[in-house]
């Protein structure tokens, strides 16, 4: 990937404003989102662009190097996005909304604001309840992949179900609490949001085990999330049971 050190390159919204100018020249109306907006990016951040032109009859998607940036272009007729808000929100992680209420307005249109406070509302309703069926459910696989962990003699193992075990309790302490949940850096990011005590407490209990094979914070950790729930969960579980 020719990247340019980012020395070398044009500013994030200079570089946005030209490819959008380039490659859309017709748009209704681009955002630039993203980490570069909330002055967390990286060496190796991308610029995420959202564009909104009604002249496409389907959404997509593409991912290409331009001026020395990566760029995710994000592209949408005003149906589309809206389709993509509620699918975004009913998985319960918000990337669109989140990069169009954060993003800074690249080509200007009324519809920006529209949908900035759309976005806005669908992020502060929060993600859709779970049912006590659910969060049963996921009691009872979050049980199964404890006693997994617990009972794994083989490092490889144990590492890999470790990390399934991580991702699926911040799912659960996120949605028992109404929060929406994140992917890959976002589990962390997304907790914190939460409660910035559990998210160091979540850290500390896997670093843990991926340092020196400590499984006992995990478990306690496991157990603690689960008891106001009525803890772990396995005799009496069924599943599609008339």
């Amino acid at each position: 990937m020719n990247v340019r050190k980012p020395e070398e390159r044009l500013s994030a919204i200079k570089t946005a404003s030209n490819f959008v100018l380039e490659n859309f020249p017709t748009c209704q109306a681009a955002l630039l989102g993203g980490s570069v907006v909330r002055g967390e990016e990286t060496s190796t951040s991308d610029l995420d662009i959202v564009i909104i032109d009604d002249t496409i009859s389907s959404e997509f998607r593409e991912s290409l190097i331009a001026q020395g940036w990566p760029i995710e272009a994000f592209v949408h007729n005003e149906k589309t996005i809206r389709n993509y808000f509620q699918s975004d929100c009913q998985r319960a992680r918000p990337s669109l909304p989140r990069m169009v209420s954060e993003g800074i307005p690249i080509v200007d249109h009324p519809i920006i604001l529209i949908l900035k406070e759309e976005a806005n509302k669908l992020l502060r309703d929060g993600p859709p309840k779970w049912t006590n069926q659910t969060i049963d459910m996921k009691r009872y696989f979050i049980t199964d992949a404890l006693d997994d962990f617990i009972g794994s003699t083989n490092r490889g193992e144990g590492i890999f179900i470790a990390g399934a075990l991580g991702e699926t309790l911040h799912e659960f302490v996120l949605r028992t609490n109404g929060r929406w949940i994140g992917a890959s850096k976002w589990v962390v990011r997304s907790l914190k949001e939460y409660d910035e005590d559990f998210a160091e407490e979540y850290v500390e209990a896997f670093e843990q085990f991926y340092s020196n094979g400590e499984k006992q914070a995990i478990v306690r950790l496991v157990d603690s999330v689960l008891k106001p729930h009525g803890g772990r969960l396995f005799d009496g579980f069924a599943l599609g049971k008339d």
